[in-house]
């Protein structure tokens, strides 16, 4: 039987007619692809029908109609009130019936992300596009085509934190490496964002040791904040690759870096005088590279580590004494460092504000304490039966099994 349809019109009474249950789904998906041709030659209809579909229970057909929609040009003020309905239909869609036809539902989801960025309203896209990845996955250990551009979205917001939560899952399943390399840069710079270092190395570290066929923008740029971050990190940055990296990675990527190199070479040196005045030399490249902010993140932990190491060597010192040898300009600067660092659990002090003197303190956590027990053993449950060693060598080992080619960040 021809299932092709002769109006838009008629369309709109079989989708509603057929989104009852899982065969008639079926049936209509079938109608649909076959209809396809009609919804993009009969665009002004298709628009103006939008209106009798409901996303929450018509969501097989809504989708098509939004896809023949934005495969066409679309003005302005048409943008921003498909705007509303993209984010309206991804919030209510049903799983099972996008699920049928996933490639389409990326395209609006992608179509909305744009938006939201050329309007320069990204936080707009932060809820529904996390909605839209909960939506496409198949199960939480699952990379989707989304992963990225929701994990932009939430950089460009600067909702690091909400980034963060999608982080936390353990991934298993990737289907295309160029989303898990953007899915590794995108979300290293979230953990930036939220000052976990520890974590933006270990993604970071997965982009620049991948297999890869060609040298990638994407490796560039994320070889540039593993050497920052392993400076903010530990303190130090080794220019030697693991084996396992690809001979593209260890050829390429340090000709392409130099300044960053330069830049550890300059901080392993420990004088900050000389990191002040190569950084100033070379700011102009870093703010091109959007990496100023990450390159004064490393001038201030080598004023911390500095004042870290005479918490090894004195008991009590003075605010002065503490600016004159870490080369601050005065001891309000220091007792600024000083507070800071203490807030952030890097070093126990006290500082008496009439004599200026800092006193440092041993650690007080002996882990010894009910809190402390019960942090390692609810850890311990949470990771029991996850090898996270040997899940990262299976996907490391898919990944250099994988034939690819990335261009473009």
């Amino acid at each position: 039987m021809n299932l092709n349809m002769d109006s838009v019109e008629s369309l709109v009474a079989q989708i509603q007619g057929l989104s009852g249950n899982l065969s008639d789904i079926n049936h209509l998906h079938n109608l649909l692809k076959q209809s396809e041709e009609l919804l993009h030659s009969e665009s002004t209809s298709v628009v103006s029908s939008l209106a009798e579909l409901d996303p929450s229970i018509h969501s097989l057909g809504y989708l098509y109609f939004l896809k023949a929609i934005l495969s066409g040009p679309v003005s302005k003020e048409e943008a921003n009130g498909i705007l509303v309905s993209v984010a309206r239909f991804i919030n209510s869609c049903v799983v099972e019936q996008i699920h049928l036809a996933p490639e389409k539902f990326i395209f609006i989801c992608r179509w909305f992300k744009d938006q939201v960025i050329l309007l320069e309203a990204p936080i707009r896209g932060v809820a529904p596009m996390l909605t839209a990845v909960r939506k496409l996955q198949v199960s939480s250990e699952q990379l989707t085509a989304l992963h990225p551009d929701f994990l932009l979205l939430c950089v460009l917001a600067k909702c690091y934190k909400t980034g963060v939560s999608i982080l936390e899952d353990d991934i298993f399943e990737v289907d295309q490496p160029r989303d898990f390399f953007l899915y590794c840069y995108y979300g290293g710079m979230i953990c930036v964002g939220q000052k976990q270092f520890g974590k933006a190395l270990e993604l970071l570290h997965n982009v620049v040791t991948a297999p890869m066929s060609t040298l990638s923008a994407i490796a560039v740029e994320s070889y540039k904040k593993y050497i920052l971050v392993s400076l903010i990190r530990l303190g130090q940055f080794s220019v030697s690759f693991p084996k396992y990296t690809s001979s593209v990675a260890q050829r390429n990527l340090k000709t392409t870096s130099q300044p960053y190199l330069e830049l550890a070479n300059s901080y392993g040196t420990g004088k900050i005088s000389e990191l002040e005045t190569f950084v100033q030399t070379n700011m102009e490249k870093f703010e091109s590279d959007n990496n100023l902010g990450l390159v004064k993140q490393v001038v201030s932990s080598m004023y911390k580590r500095n004042i870290q190491r005479l918490t090894q060597t004195y008991l009590t010192l003075s605010l002065q004494d503490i600016a004159n040898t870490v080369q601050l300009s005065s001891s309000k600067e220091a007792e600024m460092h000083v507070l800071q660092m203490i807030e952030d659990g890097e070093i126990y002090a006290t500082i008496n504000q009439k004599d200026g003197m800092v006193r440092f303190l041993e650690d007080p956590e002996q882990y010894k304490t009910c809190a402390m027990i019960e942090h390692i053993d609810s850890s311990m449950k949470r990771l029991a039966g996850r090898d996270k060693d040997m899940i990262l060598m299976i996907l490391i080992v898919f990944l250099r099994d994988s034939t690819y080619e990335t261009s473009t960040v």
